[in-house]
């Protein structure tokens, strides 16, 4: 099992060597406009773009809670979009977090690391706007990431 780091910094310019993941939590309406969403935008447009002709075309594809899509944005760096938000506003059903999407997507990206042989970088994914607890996170970020030799470093922006 390898430790969980929590480092200050930007989760869009992970801070390692070799290839890299850049994980966050997305909604399951094609909604992309809040949160650390920007932060990619800014930085590349492939993720958007990629996240939108997604949704678009969901009829014909896994888009849906749980899925994930690798997008690559440099030679060395991916960004894995996860669908683990129902909606986006909190209602009667709670907040918008799905924690069982959300571990169902961190398996999944957990293949893709040891495929490409990266390290994980994130944010406190679905602790934003989704209004998730990172109580509740983190420990499936270790059971599916760091179990599996996986190197996660998470970002607080500061």
């Amino acid at each position: 099992m390898r430790p969980l780091s929590v480092v200050r910094g930007d989760a869009t310019n992970p801070q390692a060597k070799g290839p890299k993941i850049i994980a966050h939590v997305c909604n399951d309406l094609g909604g992309w406009g809040k949160g650390f969403v920007l932060a990619l935008s800014r930085r590349w447009p492939e993720p958007e773009r990629d996240y939108r002709r997604w949704h678009r075309e969901r009829a014909g594809n896994d888009f849906g809670l749980g899925a994930v899509r690798l997008v690559r944005v440099r030679d060395d760096i991916h960004v894995a979009n996860m669908i683990g938000q129902r909606g986006i506003r909190t209602g009667s059903a709670g907040p918008p977090i799905r924690y069982d999407a959300v571990r169902r997507c961190l398996v999944a990206l957990a293949a893709q690391a040891v495929e490409h042989k990266a390290s994980v970088h994130m944010p406190r994914i679905g602790c934003g706007l989704a209004g998730g607890k990172w109580e509740r996170i983190e420990p499936l970020v270790q059971e599916a990431l760091c179990a599996r030799g996986i190197a996660v470093t998470v970002y607080d922006h500061g």
